[in-house]
């Protein structure tokens, strides 16, 4: 029984994910982190028969990862299958929280900028090693702890001044000292993007389907008073002298083989055959020895 909190309102993410579709999406994010990836899978020295692109929110990725010959097919897995289908041909329903693949079915398996709303992030990772074959790979991406903390900031500052309390708006992303633990690598990158204004940049994501899915967010609805203060409040501390206000995107990148037999392995200790002060050409001294005695 899986006992994790439930903070994403799944059902509610994937009505406002189509809605993105339909507005047309915002996807600058997106086409950066597909390439991204695509890059760093062009430098591994193997090739995959069948890979998986798990719940990317358009097809970006599986175009970066098309032009490489290392990958022979990708299927796209996401709860939004009909509209996948009918873009790639090879599309299966699923859900990050519960994947419908046996164990090591995939070689591949790649993922951007959709992880960061599992409830679960470890359990889909213990799912993603099962589905994958021995020496299989997987690589994502997914927004990290810093994003939006200006928005986060400025609203929450405006409802404590014009509300009876702060309510939480923004996701709270996973930190990177939390994810570097469940991969063998995790990597960061910062994006500071510039907008027009707070509402240009609420419009991005909504376009992006990142705006608000949580189960404790507030039903009512935004008070005009509130929304003018947090924009003059998000234009007061994060605005550049041109006027245009910043919003910080983090990106971390996860990576991990599943454990194959080939792959290197540490020594077990005491099975050395030479000794570290032979390797130095050092005199070795036990502890408490002091230099010159």
């Amino acid at each position: 029984m899986n006992s994790s909190p439930v903070i994403v309102d799944r059902e509610l993410l994937r009505t406002r994910l189509r809605r993105a579709r339909a507005l047309g999406p915002s996807t600058f994010l997106l086409e950066r982190v597909a390439e991204e990836l695509a890059d760093r899978l062009a430098s591994v020295l193997r090739t995959f028969p069948c890979g998986l692109d798990l719940c990317t929110p358009t097809d970006a990725l599986r175009r970066a990862l098309a032009r490489s010959d290392k990958i022979d097919a990708i299927i796209a897995a996401h709860a939004l299958v009909q509209a996948e289908a009918g873009r790639t041909g090879l599309a299966v329903a699923a859900d990050e929280e519960a994947l419908p693949f046996r164990d090591g079915a995939l070689d591949l398996v790649v993922s951007a900028l959709a992880l960061h709303f599992v409830n679960d992030l470890p359990g889909t990772l213990v799912q993603i090693r099962r589905a994958l074959r021995p020496d299989g790979l997987f690589v994502a991406a997914l927004f990290g702890g810093d994003t939006l903390t200006e928005l986060r900031a400025a609203f929450a500052a405006a409802e404590a001044e014009m509300e009876d309390g702060i309510s939480p708006r923004v996701l709270p992303f996973a930190d990177l000292r939390d994810l570097g633990p469940l991969q063998q690598r995790s990597e960061v990158d910062r994006l500071t993007v510039r907008y027009a204004s707070p509402l240009a940049l609420m419009h991005d994501l909504r376009r992006m389907g990142a705006t608000n899915p949580l189960v404790d967010r507030s039903r009512r609805p935004l008070r005009r008073a509130t929304l003018a203060r947090m924009l003059e409040i998000y234009a007061q501390r994060f605005a550049d002298p041109d006027g245009r206000i910043r919003a910080t995107f983090e990106i971390v990148f996860l990576s991990g083989w599943a454990p194959h037999e080939s792959q290197q392995k540490p020594l077990a200790p005491g099975s050395a055959k030479t000794r570290l002060a032979d390797a130095l050409r050092t005199k070795e001294r036990s502890a408490g020895e002091k230099a010159g005695r």
